[in-house]
Parts: structure tokens; sequence; C-alpha cells
């Protein structure tokens, strides 16, 4: 079964285009991962700061695989001192198929 879910957090005022610079290289490691199936990076256009962030892997394996990324951990390690948020705050998707 397809995991799927999005991420949502909030930049810190000054901080948009950092967070944004970020999410590109990321999202490039991402997406090139083999059980991947998207990573889609988006603003709300009434308020550029809040980012959401649309993930699907293959399954479980493939979305814990993921979590075991080398590149994870800096990347959240450094998007942690640019968000409002003590973390991005996740929510898992279930299809109603």
């Amino acid at each position: 079964m397809t995991k799927t879910l999005y991420a949502e957090f909030t930049a810190r005022e000054g901080a948009a285009a950092e967070v944004a610079r970020l999410l590109r290289e990321y999202a490039l490691k991402v997406r090139a991962e083999e059980g991947n199936l998207a990573f889609d990076v988006y603003t709300k256009s009434e308020a550029p700061r809040a980012f959401w962030i649309f993930e699907a892997y293959r399954d479980e394996e493939a979305f814990r695989t993921h979590l075991k990324a080398p590149y994870g951990g800096p990347f959240n390690t450094a998007l942690t001192s640019l968000i409002e948020e003590a973390a991005s705050v996740l929510t898992h998707l279930d299809s109603v198929d």
C-alpha cells in the first residue's frame, strides 16, 4: 500500500528564501530515491512563509528507507532553526479508494 503524507511548517520571518533553497536541494535527493513516488513542495498563495510538502512512497518499507537516508538528518537540523514550529507537522493520509 502506498505511504502518503504531507508535512507543513512556517518559515520564520526573513527565512522563507533559505527554506525554499534547502527544500529545492532536498527534493532532488528525495525524488531520486527508488521508492519515492512524489515529493512536491508548495507555499500558500496568501501566506508565502507557510510551506506544505506532499510526499508519496511506494510502500511502508520505502518510507522507512527514506527516513534512514543520510541527508535527512542534516536537512532537518538546518530546517529546525529556520521555522516557527519545533519540527515539521506531519499528517499521514489514507486513500479512500
